[in-house]
């Protein structure tokens, strides 16, 4: 018979390690998006 607790709980293992895996990635990008060095913005001619 099959153990639907354990498959249940693989799935869900799985599920916080792919949460974990996408929380840590978007803290790096935010860590890399602070760090960058500020990007000069330059204002369009309104007339051209």
């Amino acid at each position: 018979m099959v153990d639907y607790k354990e498959l249940y709980l693989k799935m869900f293992r799985a599920t916080e390690d792919a949460v974990r895996i996408l929380i840590a990635a978007q803290q790096e990008c935010e860590e890399l998006y602070l760090s960058a060095p500020e990007t000069e913005i330059i204002p369009l001619d309104a007339e051209k």
